[in-house]
Protein backbone atom coordinates (compact mmCIF):
# COMPACT_ATOMS: atom_id res chain seq x y z
CA UNK A 1 0.00 0.00 0.00
CA UNK A 2 1.14 3.52 -0.75
CA UNK A 3 0.92 4.70 2.88
CA UNK A 4 3.37 1.99 3.91
CA UNK A 5 6.17 3.36 1.72
CA UNK A 6 9.26 4.55 3.63
CA UNK A 7 9.68 8.30 4.08
CA UNK A 8 12.61 9.98 2.34
CA UNK A 9 15.05 9.03 -0.38
CA UNK A 10 16.20 5.42 -0.38
CA UNK A 11 16.09 2.96 2.47
CA UNK A 12 17.84 5.25 4.98
CA UNK A 13 15.42 8.14 4.68
CA UNK A 14 16.64 11.72 4.96
CA UNK A 15 17.85 13.92 7.78
CA UNK A 16 14.80 16.14 7.32
CA UNK A 17 12.51 13.09 7.44
CA UNK A 18 13.98 11.88 10.72
CA UNK A 19 13.77 15.40 12.17
CA UNK A 20 10.16 15.81 11.06
CA UNK A 21 9.23 12.51 12.68
CA UNK A 22 11.07 13.52 15.87
CA UNK A 23 9.13 16.79 15.86
CA UNK A 24 5.85 14.86 15.67
CA UNK A 25 6.81 12.65 18.61
CA UNK A 26 7.93 15.69 20.62
CA UNK A 27 4.58 17.40 20.10
CA UNK A 28 2.63 14.21 20.85
CA UNK A 29 4.48 12.94 23.90
CA UNK A 30 7.24 15.28 24.98
CA UNK A 31 10.98 14.80 24.74
CA UNK A 32 10.88 11.37 26.43
CA UNK A 33 8.89 10.10 23.45
CA UNK A 34 11.66 11.05 21.03
CA UNK A 35 13.60 7.80 20.81
CA UNK A 36 15.30 6.11 17.92
CA UNK A 37 13.30 2.86 17.81
CA UNK A 38 9.86 4.54 17.77
CA UNK A 39 11.15 6.91 15.10
CA UNK A 40 12.36 4.05 12.95
CA UNK A 41 9.02 2.30 13.35
CA UNK A 42 7.12 5.45 12.39
CA UNK A 43 9.28 5.95 9.29
CA UNK A 44 9.29 2.24 8.43
CA UNK A 45 13.06 2.30 8.31
CA UNK A 46 15.72 0.28 10.08
CA UNK A 47 17.06 1.57 13.38
CA UNK A 48 20.61 1.56 12.00
CA UNK A 49 19.64 3.90 9.16
CA UNK A 50 19.23 6.64 11.78
CA UNK A 51 23.01 6.71 12.24
CA UNK A 52 23.60 7.69 8.63
CA UNK A 53 22.17 11.08 9.54
CA UNK A 54 22.83 11.61 13.25
CA UNK A 55 25.64 10.55 15.54
CA UNK A 56 23.22 9.78 18.36
CA UNK A 57 19.92 10.83 19.95
CA UNK A 58 21.50 13.98 21.39
CA UNK A 59 22.40 15.12 17.88
CA UNK A 60 18.76 14.69 16.84
CA UNK A 61 17.56 16.63 19.88
CA UNK A 62 20.00 19.40 18.97
CA UNK A 63 18.42 19.53 15.51
CA UNK A 64 15.01 20.02 17.14
CA UNK A 65 16.40 22.84 19.26
CA UNK A 66 17.82 24.54 16.16
CA UNK A 67 14.48 24.19 14.37
CA UNK A 68 12.72 25.84 17.31
CA UNK A 69 15.27 28.64 17.54
CA UNK A 70 15.26 29.37 13.82
CA UNK A 71 11.50 29.25 13.36
CA UNK A 72 10.05 30.72 16.51
CA UNK A 73 12.68 33.10 17.86
CA UNK A 74 14.16 33.90 14.47
CA UNK A 75 10.84 34.67 12.80
CA UNK A 76 9.54 36.68 15.75
CA UNK A 77 12.61 38.89 15.69
CA UNK A 78 12.39 39.30 11.92
CA UNK A 79 8.74 40.36 12.20
CA UNK A 80 9.64 43.09 14.69
CA UNK A 81 12.23 44.44 12.25
CA UNK A 82 9.94 44.76 9.23
CA UNK A 83 9.45 48.32 7.94
CA UNK A 84 6.19 49.86 9.18
CA UNK A 85 4.90 53.44 9.08
CA UNK A 86 3.47 53.41 12.62
CA UNK A 87 3.81 51.46 15.84
CA UNK A 88 0.33 49.99 15.24
CA UNK A 89 1.46 48.57 11.90
CA UNK A 90 4.64 47.28 13.52
CA UNK A 91 2.71 45.47 16.25
CA UNK A 92 0.37 44.01 13.63
CA UNK A 93 3.46 42.60 11.90
CA UNK A 94 4.31 40.94 15.21
CA UNK A 95 0.72 39.70 15.54
CA UNK A 96 1.26 37.80 12.29
CA UNK A 97 3.29 35.37 14.40
CA UNK A 98 0.27 34.59 16.57
CA UNK A 99 -1.94 33.99 13.54
CA UNK A 100 0.33 32.22 11.04
CA UNK A 101 1.78 28.86 12.18
CA UNK A 102 4.31 29.03 9.36
CA UNK A 103 5.86 31.97 11.21
CA UNK A 104 5.52 30.77 14.80
CA UNK A 105 4.83 27.18 15.84
CA UNK A 106 2.89 27.45 19.12
CA UNK A 107 2.71 23.68 19.83
CA UNK A 108 6.49 23.49 19.37
CA UNK A 109 7.01 26.36 21.81
CA UNK A 110 4.84 24.61 24.40
CA UNK A 111 6.69 21.32 23.96
CA UNK A 112 10.08 23.03 24.16
CA UNK A 113 9.11 24.97 27.29
CA UNK A 114 7.97 21.73 28.94
CA UNK A 115 11.24 20.06 27.95
CA UNK A 116 13.21 23.03 29.28
CA UNK A 117 11.84 22.41 32.77
CA UNK A 118 13.82 19.18 32.99
CA UNK A 119 16.90 20.12 30.97
CA UNK A 120 19.28 22.72 32.41
CA UNK A 121 20.93 23.57 29.09
CA UNK A 122 17.65 23.96 27.26
CA UNK A 123 16.30 25.93 30.21
CA UNK A 124 19.14 28.40 29.76
CA UNK A 125 18.48 28.50 26.01
CA UNK A 126 14.80 29.22 26.65
CA UNK A 127 15.65 32.02 29.05
CA UNK A 128 17.90 33.48 26.37
CA UNK A 129 15.14 33.08 23.77
CA UNK A 130 12.59 34.84 25.97
CA UNK A 131 15.05 37.66 26.58
CA UNK A 132 15.86 37.96 22.88
CA UNK A 133 12.20 38.06 21.91
CA UNK A 134 11.31 40.68 24.51
CA UNK A 135 14.42 42.64 23.57
CA UNK A 136 13.40 42.69 19.91
CA UNK A 137 9.90 43.90 20.79
CA UNK A 138 11.37 46.53 23.12
CA UNK A 139 13.69 47.76 20.38
CA UNK A 140 10.70 47.97 18.04
CA UNK A 141 8.90 50.29 20.47
CA UNK A 142 12.00 52.40 20.95
CA UNK A 143 12.25 52.94 17.20
CA UNK A 144 8.84 54.61 17.38
CA UNK A 145 9.86 57.04 20.10
CA UNK A 146 8.95 55.20 23.30
CA UNK A 147 11.40 55.80 26.15
CA UNK A 148 13.32 52.66 27.23
CA UNK A 149 11.37 52.00 30.46
CA UNK A 150 7.99 52.33 28.76
CA UNK A 151 9.17 50.31 25.77
CA UNK A 152 10.29 47.52 28.11
CA UNK A 153 6.97 47.40 29.97
CA UNK A 154 4.94 47.40 26.77
CA UNK A 155 7.15 44.75 25.18
CA UNK A 156 6.96 42.52 28.25
CA UNK A 157 3.18 42.94 28.42
CA UNK A 158 2.73 41.90 24.79
CA UNK A 159 5.02 38.92 25.13
CA UNK A 160 3.66 37.57 28.41
CA UNK A 161 0.09 37.97 27.17
CA UNK A 162 0.86 35.78 24.17
CA UNK A 163 2.83 33.26 26.27
CA UNK A 164 -0.30 33.00 28.41
CA UNK A 165 -2.44 32.34 25.35
CA UNK A 166 -0.06 29.60 24.21
CA UNK A 167 0.59 28.00 27.59
CA UNK A 168 -3.09 27.88 28.53
CA UNK A 169 -4.01 26.50 25.12
CA UNK A 170 -6.57 29.25 24.58
CA UNK A 171 -8.87 28.20 21.74
CA UNK A 172 -9.91 31.36 19.94
CA UNK A 173 -11.12 31.62 16.37
CA UNK A 174 -9.60 34.12 14.02
CA UNK A 175 -12.94 35.96 13.86
CA UNK A 176 -12.92 36.42 17.64
CA UNK A 177 -9.29 37.49 17.60
CA UNK A 178 -10.07 40.08 14.91
CA UNK A 179 -12.71 41.70 17.09
CA UNK A 180 -10.21 42.02 19.94
CA UNK A 181 -7.19 43.20 18.01
CA UNK A 182 -8.10 46.93 17.92
CA UNK A 183 -8.42 47.01 21.71
CA UNK A 184 -5.30 44.93 22.18
CA UNK A 185 -3.39 47.33 19.95
CA UNK A 186 -4.56 50.35 21.88
CA UNK A 187 -3.77 48.64 25.18
CA UNK A 188 -0.28 47.62 24.08
CA UNK A 189 0.69 50.82 22.26
CA UNK A 190 -1.47 53.58 23.71
CA UNK A 191 -2.52 54.44 20.15
CA UNK A 192 -5.39 53.50 17.88
CA UNK A 193 -4.80 51.64 14.65
CA UNK A 194 -6.34 53.11 11.53
CA UNK A 195 -9.04 51.33 9.57
CA UNK A 196 -6.55 50.92 6.73
CA UNK A 197 -3.99 49.24 9.01
CA UNK A 198 -6.57 46.82 10.35
CA UNK A 199 -7.89 46.12 6.85
CA UNK A 200 -4.38 45.33 5.61
CA UNK A 201 -3.86 42.90 8.48
CA UNK A 202 -7.18 41.18 7.81
CA UNK A 203 -6.46 40.98 4.09
CA UNK A 204 -3.17 39.15 4.51
CA UNK A 205 -4.88 36.56 6.69
CA UNK A 206 -8.01 36.37 4.56
CA UNK A 207 -7.75 32.60 4.03
CA UNK A 208 -7.99 32.01 7.78
CA UNK A 209 -11.14 34.08 8.35
CA UNK A 210 -13.49 31.19 7.65
CA UNK A 211 -11.72 28.81 10.02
Amino acid sequence: MEDEAPLGRGWRGTEAGWTDAAYELLIEGGVEAVKIQPLAKRLKLSRTSFYWHFADRDALLSALVRRWQDKNTGNLIRQTELPAPTIASAVLNLFDCWIAPELFDAPLDVAMRDWARTDIRLGAAFEAADASRIGAIRAMFERYGYVPEEADIRATTIYLTQVGYITLGTDETFQVRLTRIPTYLETFTGKRATDAELAAFTARHHARISR
